[in-house]
This record gives structure tokens, sequence and C-alpha cells, in this order.
């Protein structure tokens, strides 16, 4: 997008007046939507979103400007808006290094997806609603969408650094609704990573489109859930989510930096029952929330935030590593280059353990088994969250008895980590396309989960 030589022209403008870092983000994106409702196509898009963002770090803050006019002037203009933070320091004091190629791991292969035809994606689509809608004819509906886009960055940043990756991205959602009497009742399934449209030759359209008819079929025959305190068994893969906003959320650096998390200044510490090991990955292949690199050219790591119940780091970029005198676990994410970056989660998972799913169910004398969750918020200074049950069951005396609707869990993430008593052997990543929000921002994520039973937690019901 913009030559070595504008590059640095831009950096030097940024640190002008001082500062102790900067870094260009340029980004050109491609994305291709189509969604299916009633039974035709209702809606098509087809968007090109090109861009630079350009940073000034300067003691505890930092100066952000960004264009999306790339002429020279108008580049030139906001990197001298973002130095404005820095205007107490002194100028000249931090050069502009050497910019030297980095290479970056092959994490995804980034095709031309501009080659594929329009009735490929549409093929999908009809796929999906003509296998929901033979599943059942209780099926009334069927909602499905395919988004397929890539992302090209170019970093280049004040100590050298200079890279350039491709991100491939492509999700195929399907939701079917289900209506019998006066219930009404839905059931949703998606997948996809970054890869190519290829990906659903192995997942296919048929495959998504019958989970969602099945978890809404199921959710329609469910009674009214139960309601006090009782043992939850969390289900694998889509359990992830309950991980990422009770936990992960705590563990990134800036709000361990400001003290506002739970988890601040506790490096060392036990946060966690001794068989819950957690990781956030950004370099596992194909997954959503995988990096080669994050949004300031750092390489996307494995990270061990818990380790047998020990805390052992934060997710860290660089403004936050440099203030807490550590390095960059290549976590800063940002949504485009509209934005700046901040340390976010990738793919955050919990470790396997010993314990099948039948142990674990055989173990359960009352309790909930949430397969997934259809959403969820938390706190994060106390750690306290409420999610709701997607789907859920109830277990009594080791066994499954019933499925339940319109269950809630509420709880607290360090309270309900402390409570693991059984980890399964089945870790999974959940199989739906998440999108993490925080501070305005918005980035893909990947969770993942093997089956783990909590000793006790409070379930809100209909049913006392």
């Amino acid at each position: 997008m913009i030559d070595e030589a504008l590059l640095r022209k831009l950096l030097d403008r940024a640190l002008q007046r001082g500062g102790d870092y900067a870094d260009v983000f340029c980004e050109r994106r491609r994305a291709v939507t189509y969604r299916l409702q009633d039974g035709r196509i209702h809606d098509a898009s087809y968007g090109v979103t090109l861009g630079v963002g350009i940073r000034v770090q300067s003691g505890e803050a930092a100066g952000f400007a960004c264009s999306d006019d790339l002429s020279e002037r108008a580049l030139m203009e906001a990197a001298a808006s973002a130095s404005l933070i820095a205007r107490d320091g002194q100028a000249g004091t931090i050069g502009v290094a050497e910019l030297r190629h980095d290479s970056v791991p092959e994490l995804y292969a980034c095709d031309n997806a501009a080659s594929v035809e329009a009735a490929s994606y549409v093929a999908l689509l009809e796929r999906a609603e003509m296998t929901a809608r033979q599943y059942d004819p209780r099926v009334v509906a069927v909602n499905a969408q395919v988004l397929d886009e890539t992302q090209e960055v170019w970093i280049a940043t004040s100590d050298g650094r200079l890279v350039r990756d491709c991100r491939p991205l492509i999700t195929l959602g399907v939701q079917a609704v289900a209506s019998e009497k006066k219930e009404r009742s839905s059931g949703y399934a998606g997948d996809g990573g970054r890869t190519s449209i290829d990906f659903f030759d192995r997942v296919t359209p048929e495959m998504l489109a019958e989970d969602a008819a099945r978890i809404a079929m199921v959710n329609l025959s469910a009674m009214p859930a139960p309601a006090g305190e009782m043992e939850m068994i969390v289900g694998s893969g889509g359990g992830g989510v309950l991980l990422h906003e009770a936990v992960g959320h705590g563990l990134e650096s800036d709000f361990n930096r400001r003290g506002t998390s739970l988890y601040s200044g506790r490096v060392g510490e036990r946060v966690a029952n001794e068989l819950v090991t957690i990781y956030d990955d950004g370099n596992l292949h194909e997954e959503r929330g995988s990096i080669a690199v994050d949004d300031e050219g750092v390489p996307g790591q494995h990270k061990v935030l818990v380790e047998n119940g020990v805390l052992r780091g934060y997710m860290q970029d660089t403004l936050n590593a440099r203030l807490m005198g550590v390095t960059s676990t290549g976590s800063g994410r940002r949504q485009s280059f509209r934005f700046p970056p901040q340390p976010r989660m990738c793919n955050t998972y919990m470790r396997n353990g010993d314990s099948s799913v039948e142990e674990i169910i055989a173990s359960t004398k009352r309790g909930i088994y949430a397969k997934s969750f259809a959403g969820g918020q938390v706190e994060i200074a106390k750690g306290d969250f409420v999610f709701m049950v997607g789907e859920g069951y109830l277990v009594e005396n080791g066994r499954i008895t019933a499925p339940v609707r319109n269950a809630s869990i509420v709880g607290n993430g360090p309270d309900a980590m402390m409570k693991v008593v059984a980890v399964g052997n089945d870790c999974a990543f959940a199989r739906r396309h998440y999108t993490c929000g925080k501070g305005g921002q918005y980035v893909p994520v990947g969770v993942g989960m093997p089956t783990v039973k909590i000793s006790s937690i409070t379930v809100g019901g209909t049913q006392a």
C-alpha cells in the first residue's frame, strides 16, 4: 500500500515532538456477505476498506490518528496529529531504526477469495436451508449467512520492524426456528476460521443445519429450568465462552496495570483449583482467533495464563508491557485501522484433564449440564458474571433426564475456578464464530474447553 520511504517519513513525523515508540498500521480489507432469509437470498454485500492508523506512545499515554485518504499530505497530517500526545517531550530523543522485513509464520493460506463465484456462496446457504427444513416439519424458518473476508496489513514500527500479514476469515452460520402450538424456539450452529471456502467440504452446511435444527427441537420440548444452588457441568467446546468472559478478560494487562482486575498483582498466587490450566494461543492452525503477527507486528504466541491453578502471567501489548517491565505476548489487537490496539485474547482454552464425560455425569447428583451458552457478561473488577444457557439439560442421580430452557448461570469467575472438581479429556474449540467486544472494538476470537464440573453454582430459572 505504502512504500518504505513514506513509512519512514511517517514514523519520523510521529516522533517529531518526542515519545517512546511509534507505529504505522496500514490495512486493506475485502469482505463479501450473503444472507438467506425466508427461503431466498435476502441481501448480499461487497466492501473494500483502505486506511492507515498512526500511533505514538509517550509515558502512559498514546496519541492516535487515522486516515482513509492515502495521499502523502493527509498521512503526514495524521502523523503530526498523533505526535501531539508527546508535545511536552524532548524531540529527537527517540530515533527511528532502519526498517527491516520480518518474516511471518505460515498459519493460514491467503487465497484469492475474490475469485470465488457468487453461486458457490449461495449454494452453501441453500443446502443449509434444505437440510434444516427436512430435519423436522416443525422447523418453520431458517436463516443463514456466509461471510468471507481477507484482511491485509502492513505494520512499521519505530524500533525497525516491518511486517506484512494476509489474514483470511470465513464463517457460515445457520439458525433454525421451530414452532409447535404456542411454543417457539431456535437453535444455532456455525463454523469457519482463518481458511477458505474449501473448509465447508469438510464441515458441510448439512452438518451445521442438522445441528441447528436439533438444538431448536431440543429447546422446543424443554421444561422450565429449575432455580437454586446446584452442581454444574460445563460442556466441551461451547463452554469456553464462560472461560473467556469470567476469567480471560480479567487477565488482560491493561486492567491489571491499572489495578482494576481481580487478578491484579497476583502472579504466582493460586487463583483456581489445581486441575485448571488455561492457555491463550495466537498460533493455532486455522482457528478464528489466530494471528501470525498481532496488530503491532509481534508474532502470535502460546501464553500460559494459569498453570495447575497458579496465575503465571497476563496478555500483553507493547504499551502495557513496557510500563510493566515485561515483553509483549503478541496480544495487541485492533478492530481496524480506525482504532489503536489493546491487549486482547486470541484463542483461549483450558487444558485437558483425566476424567471422561461419562464419569463426570455419573458423579453428579443434581445439577445443570450447560452444553452451550447463548451470551453473558462479566464485571472485570469483581469477576461477577451472568450467562444464559443456549442448550441445557437437567442431571439427576448420574443421568441426563430432561432438556431445560430459560436457564441462567450466576457466579464469580475466580470462585467458579476454585470449585472445579473434574476436568474432562475432551477439549475442543467452539464451533461458532465468536466476536469479542472491548472498549468499543470487536475482534474475532476462539474459545475452547473440555467438559468441566463445578461443585456449586447459582442457577436462575422459572421453576423452584
